[in-house]
């Protein structure tokens, strides 16, 4: 990778800024939720603010079932905050679980219907290529 800028890396996310790219970039170690959950995505919105990021690279094959607190915080609270940032496009990485890919549609159909241009994945190196090639 081009220059990377360590934002978050605990033992559930790391969470980097490639800014010649205009790349927000998170991989879930772990399920995670909550305010940890909350903490890594309040944390890359400033990030892209910061940096004139436009795109949002999420690896979230080891993640779970969100909750519908979480999925309600980023609905109303993060994604509002983040597009206003300067959010475009997504390319979403997803569960293998089924489960964790059906508690993602919703998010899903409901970014997409507020104007962002997402993709969806099952293979990192892909959704990174597209992500790179996009704009």
């Amino acid at each position: 990778m081009a220059d990377e800028i360590m934002i978050v890396d605990n033992e559930y996310a790391t969470l980097v800024c490639l800014p010649d790219e205009k790349i927000i970039y998170h991989t879930f170690h772990k399920p995670i939720g909550g305010e940890i959950l909350r903490n890594v995505l309040n944390k890359g919105t400033e990030a892209m603010a910061k940096y004139g990021a436009t795109k949002w690279l999420s690896d979230d094959r080891l993640n779970a079932v969100l909750s519908p607190e979480d999925t309600e915080f980023g609905k109303t609270d993060w994604f509002p905050r983040t597009l206003q940032a300067g959010w475009k496009y997504w390319a979403l990485v997803v569960p293998s679980d089924i489960l964790g890919q059906m508690s993602l549609k919703e998010i899903i159909d409901d970014y997409w219907e507020r104007g962002l241009r997402i993709m969806v994945f099952s293979k990192l190196d892909e959704a990174r290529e597209w992500l790179t090639n996009i704009a």
